[in-house]
């Protein structure tokens, strides 16, 4: 315990220990004593119940506080094991699930923090940093194929099944926006069934999603210890932390909060009109409708059409959605890991291969990340390792890692467009290659 939660009186999760302590275990009684639904409020109370005392713990464990990533990552490993090996009733586990996926929190939550952090942006800044940032993934992506044949040659892989099987999944941006559209783009080219290349590619997505987490939190450690490589976690413009959100001193009320959710639900209603209706593919790829929302808002805040109370408003929603609801995230994304296909996934060259990949990533992005003006750190961060994880759900464990929300807009540019960009590269290598 720090000197100050000594004077203060220890909090966990904002309130006095004892309170959120007892509220926690009143929670997870009711649920093994039978009494717990599985609806919306019993569930996000069990998140909560579960969440908390991870995240509590993580934050004060030694080394894995400062070293490894924090209450997030336990929070996030910590319910991979409940969820794997079914600690808590089955039930609970699936209405977790279906929290996070089929009522789409998930998606609610990217849509609050796309909103606040685009709108939040100076519109010169916020113009420049989109422009370079589409090199930056491709330097990326570069990076991740040159240093797979160089894990590969260890264990006589060829270069071509190093490029199509290992770093064309786990940088194809997620599984239903990569590796599935890929064993696709195999199937049309090779004749073989789809299903032959999902399998291996969803295995490598897994390693590769985990060392993607790590990376992440290892970054934000990096970033502490040099920080001349990194910005304040919100634009990735080099020099411009003073003028990378707007107006600040602009104390939102209820009702401009009100009306910045209610512009970001608008937003993702647009992305859905165009992804589902008006142009749902650009040269035979499906556009993410979350994709299209993040340029709808870049649109709005570039032309500056959206008035300042109801920016700030927004802003003021994804503050609080960061600061406090990420942990139902982490519990979500978490109960989703199946430990035991990832185990299944642990041989040798799996780990180097997509280790090396993941290394590749991150220098490739950052280094022509710095070359454009980024901060290497942040680039990374963002085109490097949210196009190496599992899409939505492993672009917020890998913000949530490197204490980064608020570059969720870039992240989703990788995983989105960043990832139909890469199936357009599959097309092209797979005929090539195979």
């Amino acid at each position: 315990m720090s000197n100050d939660e000594k004077k203060k009186g220890l909090k966990l999760y904002g309130a006095p220990w004892y309170i959120t302590i007892i509220v926690c275990l009143l929670i997870l009684a009711t649920m093994y004593a039978g009494g717990l639904g599985t609806d919306m409020p019993s569930t996000f109370a069990l998140m909560l119940a579960l969440g908390i005392p991870l995240y509590e713990i993580g934050q004060r464990l030694p080394i894995w506080n400062k070293y490894i990533g924090g209450g997030i990552l336990l929070a996030f490993l910590g319910m991979s094991v409940i969820g794997t090996y079914n600690l808590i009733p089955s039930e609970y586990i699936t209405s977790i699930d279906n929290f996070t996926g089929e009522t789409n929190f998930l998606t609610f939550y990217i849509v609050v923090l796309i909103t606040g952090s685009v709108l939040s942006l100076e519109r010169n800044i916020l113009l420049r940093s989109f422009a370079g940032y589409f090199p930056a993934i491709l330097g990326g992506f570069v990076g991740a194929i040159l240093l797979a044949i160089v894990g590969g040659m260890f264990f006589g892989i060829s270069p071509s099944e190093l490029i199509t099987h290992y770093a064309l999944p786990i940088m194809g941006g997620g599984n239903g926006g990569g590796a599935i559209p890929l064993s696709e783009v195999y199937a049309g080219i090779t004749g073989e069934g789809s299903e032959v290349y999902y399998s291996f590619a969803i295995i490598i997505l897994t390693v590769g999603n985990i060392f993607a987490i790590f990376g992440a939190a290892l970054l934000n450690k990096l970033g502490q210890a040099f920080p001349k490589l990194t910005g304040d976690g919100k634009t990735l413009i080099r020099g411009t932390e003073e003028k990378g959100s707007s107006e600040e001193e602009y104390t939102p009320t209820l009702a401009d909060i009100a009306s910045g959710l209610f512009l970001g639900l608008g937003s993702y209603t647009v992305g859905l009109l165009f992804s589902k209706v008006l142009l749902p593919e650009i040269f035979g790829f499906p556009i993410h409708e979350l994709a299209y929302m993040v340029i709808f808002v870049v649109l709005l805040c570039a032309f500056g059409i959206i008035p300042k109370n109801v920016r700030m408003g927004a802003k003021r929603l994804q503050t609080f959605f960061t600061k406090h609801l990420t942990l139902l995230i982490m519990v979500g994304v978490g109960a989703d890991l199946d430990l035991n296909e990832l185990l299944s996934a642990i041989t040798v060259s799996n780990i180097v291969v997509s280790l090396f990949i993941i290394i590749g990533a991150i220098l490739g992005s950052g280094i022509v990340g710095y070359l454009v003006g980024f901060y290497p750190i942040d680039t990374a961060v963002t085109a490097g390792l949210c196009m190496a994880n599992r899409g939505g759900s492993g672009d917020l464990a890998v913000l949530g890692a490197a204490n980064r929300m608020d570059l969720i807009a870039y992240a989703q540019l990788s995983s989105r467009l960043g990832g139909a960009i890469i199936l357009v590269i599959a097309s092209v290598l797979f005929s090539i290659l195979l």
